[in-house]
This record gives structure tokens, sequence and C-alpha cells, in this order.
């Protein structure tokens, strides 16, 4: 059975195609620049070079379209027809409190999913633009919605509610949920496989380390506590997201520039973090060339990041009584070797400790701990789409 992967943006779509007889990635793919000038959809078949078509695209109805048109092109595609494709996995970011898994889309799923439009008006609308119009191409092909905030419904209450009048959780759902969870699963999962130790087992600290980051606190399984909150600004410093602040800053800032409803908010999502604190980019890279060459600020920014991560690692280790492994993964996670290091240095008093040897490399699956270590640090590359598509096999395939 064949499964397409769509992950839809505002004004872009990443997809993939996979095998699941031995989930094989096919074929992956980006569109970009839907409903603008110089919309371009980028398309791969493994194993061949790349080619780019740029075209027109109103809309995600026409980019589903050029997507469908390049797995079935004779020379670039994977499918000879849209028959074999069994069905369709979406990524949508949040599902508030309706569903703590993965589930099948028809009409009622849709209706519940518009509900949460106000919990993520970035990111929803464009997710169901993406449903729609697979819908209207494939209407004959089962699809299965993938949420971010799944994984995190395990959490407690005491791990979730706010401190706030709980009259606003019950009117407005305002607590926190949670992101990156497909990730976070994933990665958990290839651990256990890793150690070949029963994940009901195992209490596994997972960091998600990108533009976007998070951190969460897995035992036996099932999320515990994760960093990212109500919205993702809360938690770590991210590239350019606050992460955790005194509320009051918001006010005060507010105030003392004279900001337009919005603007604030604005600044906590897209002016702050790493690049806030350096003024110099939101690029890790970046900011180490800089601090290289002396840049003071693009030094200060890479520690306060490795001192949230750390933070929080501690804080998990005390929740869960204790860490069998820590999880690096996604772009920074994978690669930025000195942020490992900063990270892990100086913690062997709570069993972990990095082998600086191991810690060189990059974007691949590897123990990087000390064989002294009694905390097992592992690198783990994430494959949310892979994720996506097991779900998606796993809830259709008893109808195909």
């Amino acid at each position: 059975m064949k499964v397409l992967v769509i992950n839809c943006g505002s004004s872009s779509l990443k997809y993939q195609v996979l095998d699941m007889t031995n989930e094989i990635l096919q074929a992956k793919g980006l569109v970009e620049r839907i409903g603008m000038e110089g919309s371009v959809i980028t398309h791969e078949k493994i194993g061949m070079d790349k080619f780019k078509l740029v075209t027109p695209m109103e809309n995600h109805r026409d980019a589903i379209g050029h997507v469908l048109d390049a797995i079935i092109d004779e020379d670039h595609g994977v499918v000879k027809d849209m028959s074999e494709i069994g069905a369709v996995g979406h990524r949508v970011v949040h599902a508030g409190e309706k569903y703590a898994e993965s589930v099948v889309i028809d009409d009622s799923v849709l209706a519940a999913l518009e509900e949460c439009v106000d919990l993520a008006p970035l990111h929803n609308p464009p997710n169901l633009l993406g449903i729609a119009a697979c819908r209207e191409l494939m209407p004959d092909t089962p699809m299965v919605a993938v949420f971010d905030t799944a994984f995190h419904q395990t959490m407690p209450p005491e791990s979730y509610i706010y401190a706030i009048p709980y009259e606003y959780y019950e009117k407005y759902g305002i607590r926190r949920y949670g992101f990156h969870g497909t990730s976070h699963k994933y990665v958990a999962e290839r651990a256990s496989d890793i150690l070949n130790v029963n994940i009901n087992d195992l209490k596994i600290i997972t960091c998600h380390l990108g533009n976007g980051a998070s951190v969460s606190a897995i035992k036996r399984g099932v999320c515990m506590d994760t960093s990212m909150g109500f919205t993702p600004l809360e938690g770590l410093v991210m590239g350019t997201r606050c992460g955790d602040i005194d509320p009051a800053i918001v006010t005060y800032i507010r105030e003392k520039e004279g900001l337009a409803q919005g603007e604030a908010n604005e600044i906590l999502n897209k002016k702050s973090g790493v690049l806030g604190i350096s003024g110099v980019s939101s690029d890790f890279r970046d900011l180490e060339a800089a601090a290289a060459e002396g840049n003071e600020r693009a030094l200060l920014a890479i520690k306060v990041f490795a001192h949230k991560v750390r933070s929080y690692i501690g804080a998990y280790i005390a929740e869960m009584n204790g860490v069998d492994a820590i999880v690096f993964t996604a772009g920074v996670g994978e690669n930025d070797i000195s942020m490992r290091d900063i990270i892990c240095n100086d913690m062997g008093n709570l069993g972990i400790k990095l082998d600086l040897v191991k810690n060189k490399v990059r974007g691949k699956e590897m123990i990087i701990s000390r064989d002294d270590s009694k905390v097992k640090i592992i690198l783990i590359p994430t494959n949310e789409e892979l994720m996506i598509a097991r779900d998606t096999y796993r809830l259709c395939k008893v109808n195909i």
C-alpha cells in the first residue's frame, strides 16, 4: 500500500509518497508561493534528479493538483494512476482536547477541527485547505489526520493546567497542549529500538531542537510533560520566539513602546529568541560563526538557549524520578555538535556524560554518550512523515 503524506502551510506544501509494504520513501517534494507570483513545485523521485516547474497556483487545490500530476508523471512519477495511492495522511497542528490519537477524516472530524481554528489560527486553516483539496480531487481515497498535539494528551492535569482562573480553561480551553508531538513520539520509539529495551520500561527526555524547539518527558511510552504550551511560544528560547518570560513584560513593553494591538505578539513570536538576543540571526550556524569572530551577543544567545534546554532536562529528571535516555533531534539537535556539547557539559552528577569523539557526527542515528554514562545520550534524526504514514497505513489498511 502506498501512502501520500501532505503537510500544508499557508503558502507552501510539503509532500512524500511512501510504500508502506517496506516503509520505503519513493518521492518527495515542495510547493512554494501558493497564491503568489512565481508559484513553483520542486519534485524528486528518489534516485533521480529533482525537477522544478514554475506555474501559477492560485490556491491549495491548484497546488494539490500539481502534486498529483507529479507523482503520476511518466518520467518522474511513482504510480501509474491515483488508484495506487491507498490513503492520504495529513499533518494537522491542533486538535485541542478532541483527539488523543490520529483519526480517519470524515465530516464530523472536519467540524471538530474547524472548532480548533482559534487555537491555531496560522496553522489549522491551511491544514484544512489541504484536506479539502485532496477530498475534492481524490474523493474515494481514505484520509487520516495526524495531530501535533495528540501525543501530549496523556499529560496529567498538573502538567497542563495553568494557574489562572479555572473558568478560562472550561470556557476557552486555555491549557498546555504541546506541539512537535509526532516527532517526540517517533524518536522515543526509535530510542527504545536502538537500546533494545521495551519503551514501557524507559524514562526518556526528547529534545526537538530547531528554529522551533521543545522538550518532552516520556515515561513508559507516554508524555508526562512538554515545554510548549497553549501555543508554540512557550517553553525554550527558539529562533525567533521568546519562550518562557514573565507575562507582565508584555503589558510593560506595550505601554513603553506604544504598541498597537497585535504588535507585541509579533515581537515575541518573530523578533525575539536568539535573533532578538544576538541581533544577528535566528540560524544557529550564523550565531556560531559570529561568536567565533568575537560577537558577544551571539555567544550570549547560544548560552541562553543551552541554559534553557538544560533547565528543562533537569526539571524532567526530577519529575520522572530519573531518566534512562536523552534524545537529540531536529535541525539543531541533529547537526549542531557544539550545542549538544554545551547542553550536556558538566552534568556528570546526573549520570549524563557525553563522549566528545562520538558526538562529532551529524544527522545519523548514534549513541553519543560515554560507555560509563548512566544515561544514554542518543542522536536520532526525526521522521515525522514516516510517523504520519504509519498511522495512516494502520488506520486504513483494513479497508484496502
